[in-house]
């Protein structure tokens, strides 16, 4: 069973702290707590994952982000990518192949990826929780091993 997670990108960037940089990994340019605990469970259970940022769209982890950028799907007037972008990136991307997506964040995050996902099994863990307990959950996750985890989701 191959399993694609996706993760969220943050709102705290490498930038907030380090404004002289340039170019970053994606895997290190989201600094936020949030970022980090998703990370760790993409990690150790992906076959692949992915970041979905409002402005680059589907970009692996080691994918350079040039420079600080400030855009959110929830604020159309920060011309976030489009879904029909996104859709293209993932079939690029060869994003369809993998039985199961797993994608973690909020219902803006879960709904767009359930939409560019359509026809796959789209699994969102933390859909519907407050970020307090959307990320107490995603680290019970990360405890359980592959197998205990997917039985868990499913």
């Amino acid at each position: 069973m191959k399993l694609l997670v996706i993760v969220p990108c943050g709102r705290s960037k490498a930038w907030d702290k380090h404004p002289e940089l340039k170019g970053v990994k994606a895997s290190e340019a989201y600094i936020g707590v949030p970022f980090r605990i998703n990370k760790a469970f993409a990690e150790k259970f992906a076959d692949k994952w992915m970041v979905l940022s409002a402005k680059h769209g589907f970009i692996e982890p080691d994918f350079i982000i040039p420079q600080d950028y400030d855009v959110s799907f929830s604020k159309p007037q920060t011309n976030p990518i489009s879904l029909s972008r996104l859709k293209q990136q993932a079939e690029e991307k060869a994003l369809g192949q993998y039985d199961i997506v797993i994608t973690l964040g909020g219902k803006n995050y879960v709904n767009i990826v359930k939409e560019v996902f359509k026809g796959t099994r789209v699994i969102a863990p933390t859909e519907g929780l407050p970020i307090g307990l959307a990320m107490q959950h995603v680290r019970f996750l990360t405890k359980l091993d592959k197998e205990q985890m997917i039985t868990k989701l499913t």
